[in-house]
């Protein structure tokens, strides 16, 4: 297999559950990348939950790319040059702001360089800004507060509701929306053209990289575009059951160096 490109979702596939590289991870990509292949970091994350793990990997020195928001804003990691941005509109999100303070859900809205809540003791609240190493402002009203376009809703829930909480919002969305879930506790409202499958692809396209030799590791469901999109898809074995269904191979789990037992096993094909 002549793999080109890798895409690599961050959490619960990249890191171990204590949100690190394990060094047999690391190097294998390291030395994938020493090779020739590009690597792209694919995640929900924020531009800014990336950059950590972007100079470990030194995605700078070997050209890689760094797909934030799930495909929202794409960034080449050596120039720093915007790939490309999309944005929900203040006016809808606004009205989306309104109706989630009716659910049972804790929303985390981010302009890109800080987070802003009602309440920094909210679920999860503490966990995000520590894992993407951004601030968090505390705010009356997101509603009344909002005076950007964001790219992204985030919403922490309590797992037990996570299903129940996202048909609701499903339900209320319109069609240029959707909701996905990302980790056992978060759903993300999103604009339906951004995906991790159509940013793999458009990646691709301006690297000119036949999507046929790309590759990609995930755990979640948000991942599922990227696995089917690639030329070979790679679930993680702790993965989401639809996850590995989705995908064209399983790996062990992200604590047990599944990338660099899949990569491994690759190139002894």
């Amino acid at each position: 297999m002549n793999i080109q490109l890798i895409a690599l979702d961050i959490d619960g596939t990249l890191t171990n559950d204590q949100k690190q590289i394990t060094p047999a991870t690391q190097d294998a990509l390291l030395s994938v990348q020493e090779n020739g292949t590009r690597l792209v970091l694919a995640s929900a994350r924020p531009l800014h939950g990336l950059l950590e793990f972007a100079e470990l990997l030194q995605l700078k020195k070997y050209h890689g790319i760094l797909m934030a928001y799930n495909g929202g804003k794409i960034v080449d990691a050596a120039s720093e040059a915007i790939l490309s941005e999309t944005h929900m509109s203040i006016e809808v999100t606004r009205k989306l702001l309104r109706f989630l303070e009716t659910l049972p859900v804790t929303v985390i809205l981010d302009d890109g360089t800080q987070f802003y809540v009602t309440d920094p003791s909210g679920y999860k609240v503490e966990y995000e800004c520590h894992c993407n190493r951004m601030s968090c402002t505390q705010v009356d009203n997101l509603a009344d507060f909002l005076n950007f376009a964001p790219v992204k809703l985030l919403l922490s829930v309590d797992p037990s509701l996570l299903f129940e909480v996202q048909k609701t919002i499903a339900s209320h969305l319109t069609p240029d929306l959707t909701v996905v879930r990302t980790a056992p506790f978060y759903l993300e409202i999103i604009p339906i053209s951004i995906n991790k499958g159509k940013g793999l692809s458009d990646i691709c396209d301006r690297l000119e990289i036949p999507l046929s030799a790309s590759a990609a590791f995930g755990d979640s469901e948000n991942d599922i575009p990227m696995l089917k999109a690639a030329g070979w898809g790679v679930s993680m074995g702790n993965a989401e059951d639809a996850v590995k269904e989705a995908a064209d191979t399983v790996t062990i789990t992200n604590n047990e160096d599944g990338i660099a037992i899949a990569l491994k096993e690759e190139s002894q094909i």
